[in-house]
Order: structure tokens, then C-alpha cells, then sequence
């Protein structure tokens, strides 16, 4: 960039005028940068494009939950969610457009797989959630987690480069402690993650410790199995000493007898975890329903005797088809 400046004649300090405009103030187009010339700006726009993501549909929930249809600059939709409760304001962003995983319990695993996201557009998901915080809720964006649509470890550069650029003083200046990246369970790439010593948040979708009930719902289970999960998981926690949470949806006569929970606490004695029970949604296939509130209770109440730390999740955006495993619900959520 500062050759780039040098070469049309202007000052190198542009370059760092620029940068800041790109990743410390989200500017998604050159006319927003008020402190270059507008000779410099037009000059900027008639050679160069900021392949900025846009807003192309906005739905607020009545709880006030903001689902995000993402237009990318190849055209393709995406999805993202902002999520405020008295305590936090977080955004759940996307990393693919589609999936691969086919998840039987997800919107999104019935979608094939279009593309991966890449870094620069996670940014500017974020960004844009950031955004609608302050301006809808006078509040700031304080979570993030990669738990929208696809696999973020099947996009495992773009994802990381994301984080860094999120989490970076020139960026936008988020703890990476804040930052949760959620996985249906990829045990190479989860090594991977504590070879890389990563600073934020690793969440792993389980929903069933029992192989055969995992396998039913998530067929990567075949490959993934918990076994080989969990010696991953070791492995990660070894090295970044970073407590993993367990997603664990909760689905009627399915998964939410005390054998299930008896079977999840033996999974949980690996490493040090935290569990947090999520309500289903449901999606339009109707193969599977929310589990009575009295077995959810149930379930938790015997996770808590084994001294586990336990949150059940209440589900939020419902009514707009915002919550977990509802993103790409609607037809034509996903076009070009």
C-alpha cells in the first residue's frame, strides 16, 4: 500500500491513513475516508473496489433479535445474528456459505456447500453487527461467536485470519477471550488449533456421548467418533489450557433421559468443560421436537450433581427463524 501510494505521487503515511479506514473503522467504500482528498478518493475509486458485504434483508425479532441476510460481492448470500440479552450483546456470524456437514437437526446441513467466506467478509459480518448494535441498542457488540452457517474449521485459514484481524489493535480491538468458534468435531483440525495455541474460544457441538446416537444425527461422527474427540480434545486443552464448552441440543425421546446425561458426564471427565444445554428449533422437516421443559430440568439437575458447570440456553429470534440451527430455513435463503 505504500508503494501503491508512492507510485501516484502521494505521501507513504496514506498507506496507514487507509489501513486504519479498512480494519479500525469498517469503511466500505472510498467516500467515507474524509481525511484523504477527494482527488485522492476519486483516484482510489476509479483503479480499485472494496468488495464490502452488505445488508440485504434485515429482520428484527420480538425479542430484538436481528437476523442478517449478508449479500457477499460475488452475489451469494450468507446469514448472521445479533443476540442482545441484559447481560451481552453477541453476533453469530457465518464462515460458509451452505455446509457439507448434513447435520440432521439443521437448516443449514440441508444446503449443499457454495463456498467458504472469506476473511475479509467475516470481518465485515462482524462489523456490520457491531454497527447495528450502537445504532438500534445504544449498547456495544460483546461476543462473537462462529456458530452460523458452515464449519468454520473446514475454513481454517480464512477463519483464523478473521479472528486476527478482529481481534487486532488496528483492527477492531475485540479480547479474543470473547471470541467462541464452534466445531461439529474435526479432530485434526482441532489439534491444529492447539499446535496454533489460539487465544480464543472452542466450543465443540456434541448433542449426543453415546457413538451410535451421534452418528444417527451427525454423520461425521463416523470419522470424528468420541474416542478419537476426545484424545483432541486433550490434546488442545494440553496445549492452550482453554476450557472447551459442550453444545448439547436437547431433543424429545431422543437424548434427554438421565442415561444420556449419565453417558455426558463420563464424556465430560476428559478435560475441563462447561455444558451448555440448547433448546431445539425446529426446522421444516419436523423429524425432531423441543424436549419437555421437566426432562430439561431433570437433565441439568443430574449434571450439576456430578459438580458440572451447566447453562441452559433459552432459545431466542424464534419467530424470524434466527435461532440455532434455523439459518437457510426459509427457501431462497441461499442464491446467487
Amino acid at each position: 500500500m505504500k508503494a501503491l501510494f508512492i507510485e501516484k505521487g502521494e505521501k507513504a503515511f496514506r498507506a496507514k491513513q487507509l489501513h486504519e479506514w479498512l480494519w479500525k473503522k469498517s469503511a466500505r467504500t472510498f467516500d467515507e475516508m474524509t481525511n484523504l482528498s477527494i482527488g485522492l478518493r476519486d483516484k482510489l475509486q476509479e483503479t480499485y473496489e472494496i468488495p464490502a458485504v452488505t445488508v440485504a434483508e434485515e429482520q428484527i425479532s420480538k425479542d430484538q433479535t436481528i437476523k442478517n441476510a449478508f449479500r457477499l460481492a460475488d452475489g451469494k448470500i450468507t446469514e448472521g445474528v445479533l443476540i442482545p440479552t441484559p447481560r451481552r450483546v453477541t453476533a453469530c456470524i457465518s464462515s460458509q456459505v451452505g455446509c457439507s456437514l448434513t447435520c440432521k437437526f439443521c437448516a443449514t446441513g440441508k444446503l449443499k456447500l457454495m463456498r467458504n467466506i472469506q476473511f475479509d467478509e467475516i470481518y465485515d459480518q462482524v462489523a456490520i453487527i457491531k454497527e447495528q448494535a450502537e445504532k438500534h441498542y445504544n449498547r456495544p457488540l460483546s461476543n462473537i461467536v462462529y456458530m452460523g452457517m458452515g464449519e468454520p474449521l473446514l475454513n481454517y485459514s480464512q477463519v483464523l485470519k478473521s479472528i486476527e484481524r478482529i481481534t487486532a489493535e488496528d483492527g477492531l480491538g475485540m479480547s479474543p477471550k470473547r471470541i467462541t468458534v464452534s466445531t461439529a468435531g474435526i479432530a485434526k483440525l482441532i489439534k491444529r488449533l492447539g499446535d496454533d495455541q489460539v487465544k480464543f474460544n472452542l466450543a465443540l457441538s456434541l448433542h449426543a456421548a453415546n457413538d451410535e446416537k451421534r452418528s444417527k444425527i451427525m454423520p461425521i461422527n463416523d470419522q470424528n467418533n468420541l474416542e478419537i474427540l476426545a484424545d483432541a480434545l486433550k490434546y488442545f486443552y494440553e496445549r492452550t489450557e482453554t476450557r472447551v464448552t459442550f453444545e448439547y441440543i436437547i431433543f424429545k425421546d431422543f437424548n434427554d433421559e438421565i442415561e444420556d446425561a449419565r453417558e455426558l458426564a463420563e464424556f465430560c471427565k476428559h478435560i475441563p468443560c462447561k455444558i451448555n444445554i440448547i433448546e431445539y428449533n425446529s426446522i421444516d422437516d419436523g423429524e425432531f421436537q423441543q424436549a419437555s421443559s421437566k426432562k430439561v430440568d431433570a437433565f441439568a439437575a443430574y449434571l450439576e450433581s456430578k459438580n458440572l458447570i451447566v447453562n441452559i440456553r433459552r432459545s431466542r429470534g424464534k419467530d424470524i427463524d434466527a435461532a440455532c440451527g434455523q439459518l437457510a430455513n426459509k427457501n431462497g435463503a441461499i442464491a446467487v
